[in-house]
């Protein structure tokens, strides 16, 4: 059984006198993802991406279509059930620096989500921060800074440790190594790869380079105006990072 299954999803946006203009940024898209694989999300700006991977965890409203999560509808979940939803499904932006609060510390920048949510005992929050940040193969020092001290590849593990502090099975990486140079890059994303083989995490990895996307993934969605247009799996002989 698949972990998400996705079913002709629509993202309308309606605009204009009496509301008759419509922007179909998701327009009817239809995928899969099984457990600990990754479905590749490739097109070029402005194609829809984004509001998939958006809709799909719920931060925004679907305007029509189904998305089973763990064999579960989840499109019209409300209340608590959609806040238990959110530690299940996290996601990976394209800038960690707008999703770190900049006043708070590394330490409690990942210490938050395991206070909302309740995921850890209180004296037992230091040694899980720590656990995470080793996860992430970054210096304990760090936990003390604030994130203006540190670097972008830096700040991005710091996003990927907060997140990973929910335990999720699934990960939307939205252009997650977009603004980092070459060799930080290619260290993020076999991060990423290491923690999927060691944590069966499931992936919806959306980016504009198809080089990045092959690396990553098990198969490929192209996407274009709102739509999938195509639907690829990727040969793992052929899929190298350059």
């Amino acid at each position: 059984m698949a972990l998400l299954e996705v079913k002709n999803l629509k993202k309308h946006y309606y605009s204009g006198l009496f509301q008759l203009q419509v922007n179909k940024a998701v327009d009817g898209v239809s995928f899969r993802i099984e457990k600990g694989k990754t479905l590749g999300l490739v097109g070029k700006s402005g194609c829809g991406k984004s509001t998939l991977g958006r809709t799909v965890l719920r931060l925004l409203e679907p305007t029509e279509g189904s998305i089973i999560f763990d064999g579960q509808d989840i499109s019209k979940l409300k209340g608590q059930s959609l806040k238990y939803l959110g530690t299940r499904m996290q996601i990976i932006f394209q800038n960690p620096e707008s999703c770190l609060n900049p006043k708070m510390k590394v330490y409690d920048i990942i210490a938050e989500p395991l206070r909302l949510h309740r995921l850890c005992a209180k004296d037992r929050e230091l040694e899980r921060v720590k656990e995470l940040i080793e996860i992430v193969y970054l210096n304990e020092e760090l936990l003390f800074r604030y994130p203006k001290e540190l670097s972008g590849g830096q700040l991005q593990r710091v996003a990927i440790a907060r997140v990973l502090s929910m335990k999720p099975e699934l990960i939307v990486a939205d252009e997650p190594t977009s603004m980092l140079d070459p060799l930080v890059q290619a260290q993020i994303l076999s991060l990423l790869k290491g923690l999927q083989t060691k944590f069966k995490i499931s992936f919806l990895f959306i980016s504009h380079d198809i080089k990045v996307v092959e690396w990553m993934s098990d198969e490929i969605a192209f996407m274009e105006k709102g739509k999938i247009v195509n639907l690829k799996v990727v040969s793992r002989q052929s899929s190298k990072i350059k």
